[in-house]
């Protein structure tokens, strides 16, 4: 296979930030003047169809593969997880970790054990599909910045619900000695200026911001989890290269050849379809989606084992990659 690592189509990404931002801006606006339901409804899919694109940006600056300058790639980054919101570090570490931890206990959400609480795996299905799971992330950073406190609260930390939705597990990567705790809270209050910037710019009501929103979550929400609902218990493999149309593809930036990009975690987003092995199989992502709905289904089949080295081979590509080797120098 040809070697894509360094081959990051940067001015595209740039066009394709600066383009998305406007019009996640633009249309934010337009729900919140437009006064005609069908209209609100419209304007609102288009801002949740967007903010997807942004999220994959996001997602680019996380592993690293936005821009070649690292410099160019974090504030790209920033300013995408400010539109989440979210901070860019802490997505990093959160998103970094479920490579590691991926298909684990920690983070299988679509089936359960004969021991477990099937309707705790209930819960936490139908709030994925729902949207009810975007909020968490902008509660984390609102907590870390004025309560961090809580996040090493052990009656906060371990039950069975924040197991159950791997918050445990994410929150974890915050326990490193390491972490880079300031840079987290300043990236915080960047995108609380962010918002605020927008907000009160176009005077936009808090029922707007709350549509656009949860429509944005809703989109997020569907992709995020069908892409690894029921693959294979396996750190690398364990995702799917989903069946969507081409303006799909197109407007989430190759986000569901998922199977591909945790296999090659460092490649950019332009170069994912040409990655694909022959035998793979591509469920449509309907399929899935609907399946979910179903419910959780039962399993014995067993956890693998989180993986450190594919950890540490994707922090490597990424502005806060020395944080791991400083912890393993301290313990």
């Amino acid at each position: 296979m040809k070697d894509f690592r360094n081959d990051i189509p940067e001015k595209l990404n740039i066009f394709i930030a600066l383009t998305s931002y406007s019009l996640s801006i633009w249309f934010l606006h337009l729900v919140n003047t437009v006064d005609n339901y069908g209209l609100t409804f419209f304007y609102a899919i288009l801002f949740g169809l967007i903010g997807n694109t942004i999220f994959s940006l996001l997602h680019e600056s996380v592993h690293g593969v936005f821009s070649r300058n690292r410099s160019i790639n974090d504030w790209f980054g920033r300013i995408s997880a400010a539109f989440f919101p979210t901070s860019l570090t802490m997505q990093q570490i959160f998103h970094l970790g479920h490579h590691r931890r991926n298909r684990t206990d920690a983070e299988m959400f679509d089936q359960y054990y004969e021991t477990d609480n099937k309707w705790i795996k209930k819960f936490v299905i139908y709030t994925l599909l729902t949207g009810f799971y975007w909020p968490s992330s902008p509660f984390a950073n609102l907590v870390f910045l004025f309560c961090p406190w809580l996040f090493k609260s052990r009656s906060f930390r371990k039950n069975d619900l924040m197991n159950k939705t791997s918050f445990d597990a994410m929150l974890s990567g915050l326990d490193r000695k390491s972490a880079p705790h300031t840079k987290i809270r300043l990236e915080i209050l960047f995108t609380i200026f962010i918002q605020a910037l927008i907000i009160y710019t176009l005077d936009i009501s808090l029922l707007t911001w709350f549509i656009c929103y949860w429509t944005f979550a809703i989109l997020w929400s569907s992709l995020q989890y069908t892409d690894h609902a029921w693959s294979p218990r396996d750190i690398r493999e364990g995702a799917w290269n989903l069946k969507v149309s081409k303006l799909t593809h197109l407007i989430w930036l190759n986000y569901h050849y998922h199977l591909n990009h945790h296999r090659y975690p460092n490649i950019s987003w332009i170069h994912l379809p040409k990655i694909s092995h022959k035998d793979d199989p591509s469920p449509s992502f309907w399929e899935i989606y609907f399946k979910l709905w179903k419910g959780p289904t039962k399993t014995d089949t067993p956890s693998p084992s989180p993986n450190d080295f594919i950890e540490e081979n994707i922090y490597s590509n990424t502005s806060i990659g020395d944080f791991l080797s400083k912890d393993k120098k301290r313990n």
